[in-house]
């Protein structure tokens, strides 16, 4: 008989510390104290448990609610070390001395097939995000993905057409939307304090390069070609996937087969918020024009309404500046909020005023939402038009021409070249 959730969580609970130890479950095991009981729980696979991925190991981990009950990654150090911290701290939770119940795979196939995991989180190079969401849509999983969403924009419109069709709760990885002071800025803009907005910044890096890394010994440990997935085939450098007990971050985001650098690395996040304060979520610009070092010195992005969008020139301290005719909001991490006139920073919302959706904490946003089957403050769809937005200035900047683009069909205008680099091939067997 297929084994469901509720099954695999009753017999974890039963299954902690299974060598000689007493059958007395403790009352906390049980729901009691306030914890969710094991029934009760959402069963979470992560995939990809690289740097980033520890941050959420560590969250899931101190959340009685979800029960992490598979982990996968390509390398078999790194995987082992994500099992044994899994079981070290449920032994120590369910106060037992061993607990066998966190499955280990090199396969992200394998996890999304079991019918007993309710959910997953994909913290993967980018060149694997579209593939993973959408086979874990398909197989009925909930998916939280980090951002950015998709390495193509034919990739990210594929994995939110999945989301939709597939009925899944699927979160991407731009947190700042349930930052505070992010959705305060975009409500002053959107209620119209600033007046008509008619120009914004964003500062972030530039687009991603070629990769000429030299070739160095591939470690036994890793299983390199699933690595590369559905990129081209090239040696391994630790530049890539470095093995240094996470002390240096991977440098895989400069490189194009596998990310698309600053535009679409903290891009992702702040070209996500100028959409979420411009009131374009599911849309986007409808000209791009990269910068020719004369008269057009920065990347200018054109909407319909004629707001121009500059990659770079905000005020200083902001990673996001917004302009109108009645003043301007800057703001950035670690609660950078600046404002003209400084009295913006004061305003309060009243019932007749925009307020944009409330979420404190992004991980427990998706996961209430996935109990609701409500959608999260970052769907699919949010994080295919913010990430569309980032590729529209990478394909700018490579082509070195201007663009004009059309929102709702999802494609350049009169451009047969443009449109060819919508997509891009995958090494086989991999397609979506």
């Amino acid at each position: 008989m297929p084994v469901t959730r509720r099954d695999f969580l009753r017999n974890a609970a039963t299954a902690v510390g299974a060598v000689s130890v007493p059958t007395i479950i403790p009352s906390s095991a049980l729901g009691a104290d306030g914890k969710t009981a094991p029934s009760e729980r959402l069963a979470v696979g992560l995939i990809g448990m690289g740097k980033l991925c520890q941050g959420h190991l560590g969250s899931f981990l101190g959340d009685s609610s979800v029960h992490v009950a598979a982990v996968c990654d390509v390398e078999a150090d790194r995987l082992e070390d994500a099992k044994n911290t899994t079981e070290a701290r449920y032994a120590e939770a369910y106060e037992k001395g061993s607990y066998k119940g966190c499955t280990a795979y090199r396969d992200f196939r394998e996890l999304v097939a079991r019918p007993d995991v309710d959910a997953v989180l994909i913290a993967t190079p980018t060149n694997w995000h579209a593939l993973m969401a959408i086979e874990a849509c398909k197989a009925g999983k909930d998916v939280y993905c980090e951002k950015p969403l998709a390495l193509t924009i034919a990739e990210a419109r594929a994995t939110a057409e999945a989301a939709k069709q597939y009925g899944r709760v699927f979160q991407t990885g731009s947190q700042q939307r349930s930052d505070g002071t992010f959705r305060f800025a975009c409500e002053l803009v959107r209620n119209g304090r600033i007046g008509k907005v008619h120009t914004v910044h964003v500062d972030c890096g530039g687009p991603s390069g070629p990769c000429y890394l030299p070739a160095m010994p591939t470690p036994e440990s890793l299983d390199w070609d699933l690595w590369l997935g559905p990129a081209p085939y090239r040696p391994y450098n630790s530049e890539l996937c470095p093995f240094d007990n996470f002390a240096t971050w991977p440098n895989w985001r400069g490189y194009w087969d596998y990310d698309g650098g600053g535009m679409t690395d903290m891009g992702a996040h702040h070209f996500d918020i100028a959409q979420w304060g411009l009131g374009m979520d599911g849309s986007g610009p409808v000209e791009i024009t990269p910068p020719d070092g004369k008269d057009v010195k920065l990347l200018t992005y054109k909407y319909a309404d004629g707001t121009a969008l500059y990659h770079g020139g905000a005020m200083p301290g902001a990673a996001i500046e917004f302009i109108g005719t009645e003043g301007r909001v800057g703001v950035n991490r670690g609660s950078f909020l600046k404002t003209e006139p400084e009295s913006l920073r004061d305003e309060a919302w009243g019932p007749a005023d925009l307020h944009l959706y409330d979420s404190r904490s992004h991980k427990d946003n998706w996961l209430d939402c996935i109990r609701t089957r409500r959608q999260p403050i970052c769907p699919a769809e949010v994080g295919c038009s913010s990430v569309t937005v980032c590729h529209l200035g990478n394909l700018a900047y490579w082509l070195k021409r201007p663009l004009k683009w059309d929102p709702a069909k999802a494609t350049f205008v009169d451009d047969a070249g443009a449109n060819r680099m919508l997509q891009r091939a995958m090494r086989p067997p991999w397609r979506i």
